[in-house]
């Protein structure tokens, strides 16, 4: 009788650890994926960390994920001002671009 205790024992041991294994696979695919990922993300020019591109009022900027950097793309800052009608920012960008004619 303890025999047929010993293999069921043995049995839900082997389930256990072959489970354990599974999770640690997983978790092993899943950082492989993200490192892959940030691997192909552009590099910040400030230092090394990657731009991970976020969206700021409907418009997609890149940050940088080590040292919090704000990268825009050419047209992006215009667009941002736009919104602010009245703002100090907006009447600094539109003080400091040149006449347009």
């Amino acid at each position: 009788m303890s025999e047929i205790f010993d293999e069921r024992r043995k049995a839900l041991e082997e389930e256990y650890f072959r489970r354990k294994e599974q999770e640690a696979l997983e978790k092993l695919r899943a950082k492989l994926r993200d490192q892959a990922a940030a691997a192909q993300l552009p590099p910040c020019p400030k230092c090394d960390g990657r731009l991970i591109e976020t969206e700021f009022e409907n418009i997609k900027i890149d940050q940088c994920s080590r040292c919090g950097g704000v990268w825009l793309d050419p047209g992006e800052l215009q667009q941002l001002t736009a919104r602010e009608q009245e703002g100090w920012f907006a009447r600094l960008w539109h003080s400091l671009a040149p006449e347009r004619n």
